[in-house]
């Protein structure tokens, strides 16, 4: 019986957790759909910032495959679609050529740079920080 109210318990956390989840990203793709980006998209740029903060460093898309929680194919999706928005560029690494970096364009970290209060405040609103 009490294997069977720890399991209860479990799953009441681990659906709190998802509801939490969702609600946020939810409240992030809401803030962020006006400035044609939702909450993965700028997952992958606040990323990016954070990998590669000086103007034309470049950060390894496997690097990010275990930060954002997408899938590679899904990652390589967004990655061309943020690419074609000019957001960022790839290119393919010389020493590798199976490896492919990206690197943030001047419009893609001023476009991170004015949705990030926006972001901050989704997060603090749903996470009651």
């Amino acid at each position: 019986m009490a294997a069977k109210t720890a399991d209860v318990g479990l799953e009441e956390r681990w659906r709190d957790i998802l509801s939490l989840h969702a609600r946020t990203m939810c409240e992030i793709d809401r803030v962020l759909h006006p400035h044609g980006l939702g909450a993965s998209d700028f997952e992958v740029l606040d990323i990016l910032v954070t990998a590669a903060p000086r103007e034309g460093e470049q950060c390894r898309v496997q690097n990010l495959v275990g930060r954002v929680h997408l899938s590679q194919s899904a990652l390589s999706r967004l990655i061309g679609r943020l690419e074609k928005d000019g957001l960022l560029e790839r290119s393919v690494c010389a020493e590798d050529r199976r490896g492919v970096y990206v690197t943030l364009t001047p419009k893609g970290r001023d476009l991170h740079a004015e949705v990030l209060p926006l972001q901050r405040e989704a997060l603090a609103r749903t996470l009651g920080g």
